[in-house]
């Protein structure tokens, strides 16, 4: 490895490690997400249950990054570290609930498993959320 600090190799090293754990977090927060859509699609309609349930699933996600995914990192309070990720984490939110919703909308199998929307959508924040998280949230 010419040219390539021991410090540099270590860095990568570790935002590797963390994102493999961040998208572990990130399969319970679509466990979480999915049960949710479930739910809150029984009593609203499937656009407001996307939404309530990403909330759910970003409260899940936040707190199983701070002690696993990021848990060598220094943390600020509980409350305000929550409300950075719910923040930071709404880049990644549009990016989700856009490619929800279109899936939703454009084809109708989607309307029936919803859950497959959910995994659509996940997909399409996951890298958002990670480099946010990591930067923004988890210092």
């Amino acid at each position: 490895m010419t040219g390539v600090s021991t410090t540099t190799v270590r860095g990568r090293s570790q935002r590797v490690g963390e994102f493999a754990k961040f998208c572990v977090v990130g399969v319970v927060g679509f466990v979480a997400n999915a049960a949710s859509v479930e739910v809150f699609s029984r009593i609203t309609n499937l656009y407001i249950a996307g939404l309530l349930s990403w909330i759910a699933a970003a409260t899940v996600t936040w707190f199983l990054n701070r002690i696993w995914t990021f848990s060598d990192r220094k943390h600020a309070s509980r409350g305000g570290q929550w409300l950075r990720f719910l923040a930071a984490n709404s880049v990644g939110l549009c990016i989700y609930y856009v490619a929800y919703a279109l899936s939703i909308y454009s084809i109708p199998w989607f309307s029936s498993y919803p859950t497959a929307a959910v995994a659509v959508g996940s997909l399409a924040g996951l890298a958002a959320n990670f480099m946010l998280s990591s930067r923004a949230v988890f210092r």
